[in-house]
């Protein structure tokens, strides 16, 4: 079965070689271009040094660069973090199609931030689709699903990294197996019970100190490592990461620093505290709590927020 990959990133470059340790009859790859002067994608870099065909996926859309993709008679395309809007003529070329991975429970949390959304509104529960793309936004039909658990103190970074983009391989190698061996499902999706979000930017990101202290705990969650929880402090913006939660009763009004330690300090939370381990001052990089407080940049009694 003849595939191309599609993709990007770690993810795209660890589906590819999954594919090729797998034995599969990879013909070709499309990935990012590579910037004048910069590095090229690890997707895009390990297909040349395979000696795979590479095309640039946003010209996918130019007639000549999906000539010399078609001339690769794929029988199925792998869709591995595709950022890209594919044109249908792309999705439905090879004899067999095309799946797609997203890392959610589709219809649940469609759109290109369903880890950020799901952690942050605080869920339990979440995991991967490999699924038909068509048309739409994430609405094609259901290959196969994966659940995993969202644990307390899972952020963005531990949920993808640690569960999702390693089960994602794993899921992708399944898929293609069964699509090869005529096993594939093809599920319609239930639109009663479909969500979407769009991107999870800065703006979703600011903290309301007078939210409940789970509330708070999972915006920060939800946005470690991207786009960062922040707030304002002495006028100024200071993204919040690698943060606790304690539920002990506070010791003062929601976003008061109430203790400052070696290694953190604590702000007080609407039914709780937070433990703030990780910073990233305005025009700065990322510090941890220990660098901040030595260079005396936040003090015990100053309101957060303000």
């Amino acid at each position: 079965m003849r595939i191309v990959v599609i993709g990007q990133a770690a993810f795209g470059e660890q589906v590819l070689k999954r594919l090729l340790e797998n034995g599969e009859e990879v013909v070709g790859a499309s990935a990012p271009e590579t910037p004048a002067g910069g590095r090229p994608d690890p997707l895009r870099a390990l297909a040349e040094e395979r000696g795979l065909p590479v095309c640039t996926t946003k010209d996918l859309k130019l007639d000549e660069v999906y000539q010399a993709y078609a001339a690769l008679k794929p029988d199925i395309n792998v869709m591995a973090f595709v950022t890209d809007i594919l044109a249908e003529r792309v999705l439905a070329g090879p004899s067999k199609g095309t799946i797609q991975y997203h890392p959610s429970l589709l219809p649940k949390h469609r759109g290109a931030s369903a880890m950020n959304w799901a952690i942050a509104q605080g869920k339990k529960q979440t995991g991967l689709t490999i699924f038909w793309p068509d048309k739409g936004i994430d609405t094609g039909p259901v290959l196969l699903q994966k659940e995993v658990p969202i644990e307390p103190d899972d952020t963005l970074g531990s949920l993808y990294f640690g569960k999702l983009f390693p089960m994602g391989i794993d899921a992708i190698a399944e898929a293609v197996e069964l699509v090869k061996n005529g096993k594939a499902p093809s599920v319609a999706q239930d639109e009663s019970q479909a969500t979407y979000e769009g991107l999870f930017e800065k703006e979703n990101a600011m903290i309301d100190w007078q939210k409940p202290a789970q509330e708070v705990y999972d915006l920060v969650r939800g946005s470690n490592p991207q786009p960062g929880a922040h707030t304002i402090q002495r006028g100024r913006e200071l993204s919040l990461f690698d943060c606790k939660l304690d539920t002990e009763p506070p010791r003062g009004l929601p976003g008061r620093v109430t203790g400052i330690d070696h290694d953190h300090f604590i702000v007080a939370l609407n039914g709780g505290s937070l433990l703030v381990y990780r910073v990233q001052p305005e025009g700065s990089g990322k510090l941890t709590a220990a660098e901040y407080i030595a260079v005396g940049r936040i003090n015990s009694g100053e309101t957060l927020g303000e």
